[in-house]
């Protein structure tokens, strides 16, 4: 999964899928992936999205219901999402994490070479674009409290419970 710089100029599409943590909204461009939103938003957009936008919202739902249903532990899809070097070294040490694991924030400050920026891990963490599909549900306090979630802390602990009991 690689990240590419986003253009105003590209054509989105976006799909509401349930799943087992309710309603996400998935964002694609031409280029890949760009958001898995918590819930069911509307979003404002192109009247016609590119068919391979289109495409890749297939593919993410398709991947999103089988890591739902136990089949999947990693996701490989197109990525299209930017931020800092920083966040996006914190973002893609996310893959790092094995399915049904969990790393204290110090851990993965130090998977990313800046062993005192717990917070800022934690911070860039929160900004996940693309949260399931870069797991950042797997990383936790370091007393191994939960920490925070985008999604919040029931769908965190869902999540991880869905990990647990699928790990075999």
């Amino acid at each position: 999964m690689k990240a590419r710089a986003k253009t105003n100029s590209d054509l989105t599409a976006s799909r509401v899928i349930a799943t087992p943590i309710g309603k996400l909204t998935l964002v694609a461009s031409p280029k890949g992936l760009q958001q898995v939103i918590f819930g069911a938003k509307k979003l404002p957009g192109a009247r016609s999205a590119s068919i391979k936008a289109s495409n890749y919202l297939t593919q993410t739902e398709r991947q999103l219901c089988e890591y739902f249903a136990g089949k999947r532990k990693k996701f490989s899809l197109k990525l299209d999402i930017s931020g800092t070097t920083f966040q996006e070294s914190v973002w893609f040490a996310l893959n790092k994490i094995s399915y049904g694991k969990t790393i204290s924030y110090a851990q993965q400050a130090k998977l990313v070479r800046k062993p005192k920026a717990f917070r800022a891990v934690g911070s860039a963490n929160g900004k996940n674009p693309v949260a399931i599909v870069l797991p950042c549900h797997r990383v936790v306090a370091s007393d191994g409290t939960l920490g925070g979630y985008g999604g919040g802390l029931a769908i965190k602990r869902k999540l991880l419970a869905l990990e647990n009991s699928k790990k075999h």
